[in-house]
């Protein structure tokens, strides 16, 4: 028996022989279509080759391209496990010209292959085309010799097939294979048609016209040809058997989850291992090209069939998560063709095994609600809304699964009742935001977001990508075009760039078309943590809603914010070390330039503290440890180890990041939770540089850094700081410390020096021409004031105790003057305290300085001003309040 690796080796090398270069299938993720969810046919890859944007691989291609279908328009998910031939995940075989051959040579290709090298009975074969395509009609009427009857015309768009509204199309011919008249139904065309004795193998497409709003407007200058054969169809056709799931690869997969299970795929269990095996497919193609689990987009569909299978492998009875045990049984099967398969093999099972984990708690605790809401329920009874609605929003158990759960039973469900509820929960959420404080404005966000869902974030691992625009914003208004010149918004289905969250600065880059757009992204933001706006303007040409666009981030400036983001993480984990496990992070900004980190402590750091912590994280940069991302539920997380920051909302799910080198107990260095971007290893950080240690508040401290070519331009400009001080010094940079704090010594001694002599001037009684009058009486009262300039504020009281001494009997004032200003003492000696205050006396002076207030004791007071060009008249001030209060 010819397995399914020999039949797919067999079709790539009949066309390798016929000049078809063999293409290696694209990812699931598609690149050329940003309206699809994932690759769902053979030529979705070429698509750009087919209109012309890109330069096709050759002039003829082959390839087997993996494919999914599991939501939008092709979702075949409720249907897998229960009819012959419906799949999440298949493979489908294709030969493509690029404007070289056309509908004689596809057929001539298409028959050879058939009947001659594969062997198929042409008795068995029947083919269909577009009813008005006489030439194809004529060309398999040549090239088969088959009645006309067997060559059946088909009015319908089933055998007319266009890549959209607009763009190349073209009938296509479709090759049958009649599994025989033991089975049920007729011919394509006729009323039995959906019987499963006739089943399509193969489909020609002859891309011959081009049309505008569905409407044919010519033909293409240069005629393609594109084909699709679904694998597990044609593996059953040639092994014999009725039932894809009867072939060699599912055969195999069952067996597995027979022997793991104990259970016989037999009776009603039957399409229980049939949904582990084709999900098994499906969801570890997925993860091999990127795509994990989550809440929306791509991950929440990849969640959706992960635990549809899941839900089977409880029905047959299993008590441990099974799926990531029957990962090595497909890499067998299939790790040979898809080698990415064997690369992504332990990540695949680390996944399965965790969400299996996860899901079985959620499982149980519905299904005995579900049992428990049925009881008394017969076939034909519809549960209703309000108990899905509460399985759903309660306790997590999602809409599909209950209607799956039921189906054996023959229980129907209330959809519609299940939406109003849905809407109505929507409805509430919006009156609750509306009242949160936001600005009226901002409502749009919630329309679209509400309309289109979230948008999908796909720069965890690109920096490029492709997507439809589902919104444009302008002056906080939705807008359906944006033309040159216009500052706008776009929103899109997905995006590489990030969202400014959690810390880190939004991507910048552009938006464009190969037409004529050009959109400067300038920022990117996160309207209710779940859209990612693309903030910028339309440098050339227009946007529209609907139009598929080019996005690119700036690299080099991801790559910087990735680095500091990436050392905030190193910065939390050495703080804790050197201070203790009271550090805990208050706040960050990861811009492309700098980051900031706040954390909690009681005191600043040590000068050995900041070179400890930067010598810490710089070990671990050198390190050059690999970055990993696992996404785990919050409380698995923290269980693992996981750094959690106190007072945040985790949803579902989060990412943990560990990253750095493992220590005694097999943990990484650091352990946290994160949404942001980061590097793929600690060495790509560069080098780390800590230039600022601060206070925030009470409590937190705050450290603000530098990394890669930052720190490095940061340094250089030390560098060449402490050169020029050396230069200017005369001696070497390693010496230039030593001569510094050398001059520093000699400057104190000369200011000591300086302010001995002034002081020892001030005793001396005047003789400068700062000083003012000497002693004199005024009212009986013994008097000194003078003004000295540059005397030291600090030897005003030390000053007036000698004078106090020298006096006897008296009153003294000073003031120093110093860079504009006045500081202004007064004192009196202790037999004349009882008549006069030092505090009233200095407050006059204080006054005349352009001050206020002043302060002491009734013997010496103090105070200063601004206007030190009034220190005369300040000593007069005080004389005249002498004069007053002696009289």
């Amino acid at each position: 028996m010819i397995s399914t690796n020999d039949i797919r080796r067999s079709f790539l090398d009949y066309f390798a022989r016929h000049g078809h270069a063999e293409v290696a299938s694209a990812p699931l993720v598609p690149f050329s279509d940003p309206t699809l969810m994932f690759v769902n046919a053979g030529m979705v890859p070429f698509k750009n080759a087919f209109t012309g944007l890109e330069t096709p691989p050759a002039l003829r291609a082959t390839s087997a391209q993996k494919c999914v279908r599991a939501g939008g328009k092709h979702n075949d998910l409720d249907n897998v496990g229960y009819t012959a031939r419906h799949h999440t995940f298949f493979e489908m075989l294709g030969n493509f010209s690029f404007g070289d051959y056309f509908k004689e040579q596809a057929i001539d290709h298409a028959w050879t292959l058939l009947t001659k090298e594969w062997g198929l009975d042409s008795e068995r074969l029947l083919v269909t085309v577009y009813h008005t395509d006489d030439e194809a009609f004529d060309l398999w009427k040549k090239q088969t010799g088959f009645a006309d009857e067997k060559i059946i015309r088909i009015p319908t768009k089933d055998n007319f097939w266009a890549m959209g509204s607009d763009g190349p199309c073209g009938p296509c011919s479709e090759i049958f294979y009649d599994h025989g008249d033991h089975i049920w139904g007729g011919p394509p065309g006729s009323p039995e048609e959906d019987g499963d004795r006739f089943v399509e193998i193969w489909n020609l497409v002859f891309m011959q016209f081009t049309q505008e709003n569905d409407e044919i407007v010519g033909d293409l200058p240069k005629p393609s040809i594109d084909t699709g054969m679904g694998i597990e169809r044609v593996a059953a056709v040639m092994q014999g058997v009725h039932d894809n799931y009867d072939t060699d690869t599912f055969r195999n997969l069952i067996a597995a989850s027979e022997s793991l299970t104990g259970v016989k795929a037999e009776g009603d269990k039957t399409a229980s291992h049939r949904v582990i095996a084709d999900h098994l497919r499906s969801t570890s193609f997925l993860m091999a090209d990127g795509v994990l689990p989550s809440n929306e987009g791509r991950g929440y569909v990849l969640r959706r069939i992960m635990r549809r299978a899941m839900r089977h492998v409880h029905l047959l009875g299993a008590s441990e998560p099974l799926m990531y045990r029957l990962v090595p049984a497909l890499v067998t099967e299939m790790g040979q063709a898809y080698p990415e398969l064997q690369r992504g093999q332990a990540l695949i099972q680390e996944v399965l095994e965790r969400e299996e984990t996860q899901f079985r708690r959620t499982l149980d605790k519905g299904l005995k609600l579900l049992d428990d809401a049925t009881v008394g329920m017969d076939e034909g009874d519809t549960l209703p809304s309000e108990t899905v609605f509460k399985l759903y929003d309660t306790y997590g158990f999602p809409y599909d699964l209950t209607e799956d759960a039921l189906r054996s039973q023959g229980i129907a469900v209330d959809k519609d009742g299940f939406d109003a509820a849905m809407a109505q929960q929507k409805a509430k959420a919006r009156e609750a935001w509306k009242g949160s404080g936001e600005a009226a404005s901002e409502e749009v966000w919630f329309d679209i977001a509400e309309r289109e869902g979230s948008t999908e974030f796909t720069g965890y691992s690109s920096t490029t990508g492709e997507a439809a625009v589902v919104a444009i914003v302008k002056d906080g208004v939705e807008v359906q075009s944006a033309g040159e010149g216009d500052e706008a918004i776009i929103l899109t289905n997905q995006t590489p760039f990030y969202g400014e969250s959690g810390g880190q600065t939004g991507d910048a880059g552009r938006i464009w078309t190969p037409e004529s757009l050009e959109f400067a992204v300038n920022t990117t933001n996160k309207p209710l943590g779940r859209l990612h706006a693309h903030v910028g303007k339309v440098v050339k040409g227009s946007v529209s809603v609907g139009d598929a666009v080019h996005l690119v981030i700036d690299a080099e400036r991801r790559d910087r914010i990735r680095a500091n983001h990436s050392a905030t993480h190193l910065v939390h984990a050495a703080l804790r070390n050197r201070l203790g496990g009271h550090v805990t992070q208050k706040g960050s900004l990861v811009a492309d330039d700098r980051f900031r980190f706040d954390f909690s402590h009681p005191k600043p750091l040590s000068d050995e503290d900041v070179a400890a912590i930067e010598a810490e994280v710089n070990a671990e940069i050198r390190a050059n440890e690999q970055v990993l991302t696992r996404l785990m539920t919050p409380d698995d997380a923290v269980a693992a180890g996981a750094l959690a920051l106190f007072g945040e909302k985790y949803g579902d799910e989060v990412r943990v990041l560990s990253m750095g080198s493992k220590g005694d107990e097999g943990r990484n260095y650091s352990v946290e939770l994160c949404g942001g971007t980061h590097v793929k290893a600690t060495g790509d950080i560069g080098v780390f540089k800590i230039v600022s240690e601060s206070a925030v508040s009470s409590g937190v401290r705050r450290i603000e850094a530098l990394t890669g070519e930052a720190a490095r331009q940061w340094l250089v400009a030390r560098d060449e700081a402490v050169r020029a001080i050396a230069g200017a010094l005369k001696t070497s940079p390693d010496e230039a410390p030593t001569r510094v704090a050398a001059l520093i010594e000699e400057r104190k001694r000369l200011e000591k020096d300086l302010a001995e002599a002034k002081r020892a001037l001030a005793l001396g009684g005047g003789g400068t021409a700062d000083a003012g009058s000497a002693d004199e009486d005024i009212g009986g009262v013994a008097f000194s004031g003078q003004v000295i300039a540059g005397l030291d504020p600090r030897e005003l009281r030390p000053l007036l105790d000698e004078a106090k001494t020298r006096m006897g009997s008296g009153i003294a004032a000073v003031c120093a003057v110093n860079d504009g200003k006045g500081a202004f003492a007064v004192a009196v000696t202790d037999d004349l305290t009882d008549r006069f205050s030092a505090v009233d006396l200095v407050r006059a002076g204080v006054e005349a300085l352009g001050g206020k207030g002043g302060g002491g004791r009734p013997d010496m007071a103090q105070g200063g001003g601004p206007d030190g060009a009034k220190a005369d008249a300040a000593i007069d001030a005080v004389r005249q309040a002498l004069a007053k209060f002696a009289a």
